[in-house]
């Protein structure tokens, strides 16, 4: 692996406080974990389980979804502040400057109320948790300190605004703020001020729970810190448009577009998010003072920040509101709309966020990739993301590219938190491709329903086939027969065979790149995922982070048990009840003592990654 290009990069100082040297790590939401003391959910005092997990298995950097608060959708893509941590993840027994004798029955109801033996995250536990809160502030056990005061001066550019969006959100029943009153839609300096004063023990409240967030996350920060284990935290791009931050500065926003992405080979209807995009003239006009603060309150608890979305840096996909829902994505244009503009674009807004932060940076690099993005990582010593299943070569058959050939300014993983796990890739997903592509395609040609129909039926094994993903008959043997079914020319059904070359005998393909003998598919067991990690353990990548159940799938009682597609994070272009809801359904004490993790610290050590 070439180093040069992190040494003379332009975040050169951050890569040499944390070492320039392949790292293995881990990634989760807090929200899928939980320990024996935790109440309904992962909590921020679990994270010390997971960083001596971590330590116990070789692993460096410990990777977070965004913890800020989330909206009633409860993506942590959406949040309702990009400062505010959800108050879900507080532990309510390691509150400072409180007595909790008088609440230890109410805890213990509140614990029992919420078992953590459910394979679902239940967010009531929020509600519940804020108010027991509420009551422990307001007794007379709830006493002032010279931290909170001191954070809360720190903080107050967002904090005064955080709190107020709370209050009037109560006071309007949950409303967006787009339908509260006027006075308080559009709020003046006046109103504000008689807002702090009126609902002053509030302010205090909401501004106390962040305190005690802050204090949570800054001990586990110095518990790493201690252990030489990286935190990673995920910096979410975009913002729920009924969030603190729209309602504060609306000139930041432009609120009459929402944002999302062009149609791909994955999502053949493209993507609508709902979140405004921003309006970089104005933010850059107040000196990027909104990004600088984020980034400055973010270096608290990480030493490392995602990036996502990186690519909205150099241009974002943007859909007037308007536009009617089921034309998802389909229907947009690219913000700024000039290509010629994007590289200044992204590289401007990169070096304000690299100049106001220690933080070491990180990009998710996905989706559709504008050219100048590889250019800007590699100037930045920014590393991208390289997903393992994604990473083929159209030269070579569509081949997986071997591990020499993976960026090392990348980070290289089996499944991201948007796809399903590895098990789940392989055995319902490899070999197929997307329905709907495969409808749009042919009825672009001009095809009938009807010969669609029929092509659907020569073409796919529908004993195979499920839902969304058409699986390939074997007897389409090569691109020649395919054309022939088809009856169209290659020029013609070029982007169609690239889909047929990508998906074809996929899994076969797989077995072979990860060493198994023969050609024929491998089974899911044990070794198939040991031989997978230890594949993409072996890439040029500088950092290999995979999920915590890809690590997991290394005992045999948990893959046999755990390993179907309900236990993937989140399915992107939907909104349901199993979106960020997926929980772990071992605590992190069993995670500790199972007996694969010297197995797992093997594999990091023959791969070079174990950081002494």
């Amino acid at each position: 692996m070439n180093t040069d290009q992190f040494k003379y990069s332009r975040t050169s100082e951050k890569w040499e406080k944390i070492g320039i040297r392949k790292r293995a790590g881990v990634a989760l939401p807090l929200f899928s974990v939980y320990s024996s003391k935790s109440t309904g959910i992962g909590e921020i005092p679990d994270l010390r389980y997971l960083i001596d997990w971590c330590e116990a298995t070789g692993l460096s950097i410990l990777q977070l979804l965004p913890l800020n608060e989330t909206g009633n959708d409860f993506s942590p893509y959406s949040a309702i502040s990009t400062f505010a941590i959800d108050p879900v993840y507080i532990c309510i027994r390691r509150l400072r400057k409180t007595d909790l004798a008088p609440f230890r029955k109410e805890l213990r109801e509140l614990k029992k109320n919420f078992p953590k033996k459910n394979i679902k995250v239940n967010y009531d536990i929020r509600k519940d948790k804020l108010k027991l809160l509420r009551k422990i502030f307001d007794s007379e056990y709830s006493s002032g300190s010279g931290k909170f005061d001191r954070f809360v001066n720190d903080n107050i550019q967002w904090l005064k605004y955080y709190a107020m969006f709370k209050i009037l959100s109560d006071y309007h029943q949950g409303k967006a703020w787009q339908d509260w009153e006027w006075k308080y839609k559009y709020l003046s300096s006046l109103n504000a001020e008689k807002i702090s004063k009126q609902y002053a023990e509030d302010v205090k409240f909401y501004c106390w729970v962040q305190w005690q967030l802050y204090e949570q996350l800054m001990t586990v920060k110095k518990y790493a810190d201690r252990k030489n284990i990286y935190i990673m935290g995920d910096i979410p791009f975009l913002v729920s448009k009924n969030s603190a931050d729209v309602w504060a500065y609306k000139n930041y926003f432009k609120l009459d577009l929402s944002s999302g992405a062009p149609p791909d080979m994955y999502f053949s209807n493209g993507q609508r998010w709902g979140m405004p995009p921003y309006n970089w003239t104005n933010i850059a006009a107040d000196n990027y003072a909104y990004i600088r603060h984020r980034l400055n309150y973010a270096q608290n608890f990480y030493n490392m920040f995602r990036i996502d979305h990186f690519v909205g840096l150099f241009r974002i996909w943007t859909i007037e509101n308007k536009t009617p829902e089921e034309y998802g994505g389909m229907a947009g244009h690219f913000d700024p709309e000039n290509e010629n503009e994007w590289e200044h674009h992204g590289r401007t807004i990169l070096s304000e966020m690299n100049q106001s932060t220690d933080m070491l940076p990180c990009a998710e690099d996905l989706g559709t990739v504008p050219v100048c993005s590889d250019k800007i990582l590699k100037e930045f010593g920014v590393t991208g993301i390289s997903v393992q299943r994604w990473e083929k070569t159209p030269a070579l058959n569509y081949n997986f590219i071997q591990p020499e050939r993976y960026r090392s300014n990348s980070v290289s993983v089996l499944s991201t938190h948007d796809s399903s796990p590895l098990p789940a890739w392989y055995e319902t997903e490899a070999g197929c491709t997307d329905k709907n592509s495969f409808r749009k395609f042919f009825q672009s040609k001009g095809f009938s329903e009807e010969k669609i129909s029929e092509l659907n039926s020569k073409l796919f094994d529908a004993a195979k086939s499920s839902g969304a993903k058409l699986y390939w008959k074997k007897e389409i043997a090569n691109v020649y027969e395919l054309l022939n079914i088809i009856e169209l020319s290659y020029d013609h059904a070029r982007e169609f065979v690239d889909s047929y070359l990508s998906g074809y005998s996929e899994k076969i393909k797989y077995c072979r790149y990860i060493g198994y003998e023969g050609n024929k598919e491998m089974p899911v067991t044990t070794e198939f995922i040991n031989r997978s990690i230890k594949k993409i353990f072996e890439c040029n990548s500088i950092f290999s982070i995979q999920l915590i159940q890809e690590y997991l799938y290394l005992d045999k009682d948990f893959l046999n048990n755990h390993s179907s597609s309900g236990y993937r994070i989140n399915s992107p272009g939907t909104v349901n009840d199993l979106n960020w809801t997926m929980r772990i359904p071992i605590s992190l004490e069993e995670i500790i003592s199972l007996q694969i993790n010297p197995v797992i610290k093997k594999l990091v050590r023959d791969s070079d990654r174990l950081v002494q």
